[in-house]
C-alpha cells in the first residue's frame, strides 16, 4: 500500500511544492481552492505522526541517559524491577529458557521504562512517568528549535550530523585494529569455511 499509494503521493506533493514554491497548505489552495482541506489534513497527519515518533525518540533518550551508569541496567537480573523469571544467558554455557523466561533487557523496558506491572490492563494505563515526560518535553523542544528558523539553520546542522557517524566509525575502526588479535579476526572474516557453507546441516 505504501509503495503504490503513499510514496507516489509523497513525491507528487514534493514536486508540486517545489514547482510552485509553496508549502503543504497553500499549494492545494493554489491548485484548486476546493482542495485546500487536503493541505490541512496533511499537516494534521504530520502532527499525529510526530506524537508517536517523538515518543520512540524519548524512549531512546531515556535509554541513553540510563546507559551512563557503571553497569548497564538492562544487562543483568540483579535490579529491583527484575522478577524471578528474569534469565540472563550472557557468559553462561547452559541456560534453560522456558516460556516464562524474560531477558533483562525486556524486563528493563516493560518494568522499569514503561512500568507495565503498575497498569491494571488496557483501560487502566497507569500514571505518568515523569522521566519519560521530561524526555518527551526535551525532544519536542529540540524539534521546535529545529523548525523555528526554518530549513536554513537545519542545513548547517546536517554538516555535523552527516559527518559525525563517519568520524565515529573511523575511531571504532582504529580502536578495533589496534586490539590484540585483530588481524586474526580479519583473516577469519575474509577466509570462509567452504565445507560448512556447502553442507546442509
Amino acid at each position: 500500500m505504501a509503495v503504490f499509494g503513499g510514496v507516489p503521493l509523497f513525491y507528487m506533493e514534493l514536486a508540486l511544492g517545489q514547482f510552485h514554491r509553496m508549502g503543504a497548505i497553500p499549494i492545494w489552495k493554489h491548485i484548486c481552492p476546493i482542495f485546500k482541506g487536503i493541505g490541512f489534513a496533511i499537516c494534521i497527519i504530520g502532527l499525529y505522526v510526530s506524537f508517536y515518533y517523538n515518543t520512540i525518540i524519548a524512549w531512546a533518550l531515556y535509554y541513553f541517559y540510563s546507559s551512563f551508569s557503571g553497569t548497564l541496567p538492562w544487562a543483568s537480573c540483579d535490579n529491583p524491577w527484575n522478577t524471578p523469571n528474569c534469565t540472563n544467558y550472557f557468559g553462561k554455557n547452559n541456560v534453560t529458557w522456558t516460556n516464562f523466561s524474560r531477558s533483562p533487557a525486556e524486563e528493563f523496558y516493560t518494568r522499569k521504562v514503561l512500568e507495565l506491572q503498575k497498569s491494571g490492563g488496557l483501560y487502566n494505563v497507569g500514571g505518568i512517568r515523569w522521566q519519560l515526560l521530561l524526555c518527551l518535553f526535551l525532544i519536542f523542544t529540540i524539534v521546535y528549535f529545529s523548525l523555528w528558523k526554518g530549513v536554513k539553520t537545519s542545513g548547517k546542522v546536517v554538516w555535523v550530523t552527516a559527518t559525525l557517524p563517519y568520524l565515529v566509525l573511523l575511531i571504532l575502526l582504529l580502536r578495533g585494529a589496534t586490539l590484540p588479535g585483530a588481524w586474526r579476526g580479519v583473516l577469519f572474516y575474509l577466509r570462509p569455511d567452504w565445507g560448512k557453507l556447502l553442507s546442509t546441516a
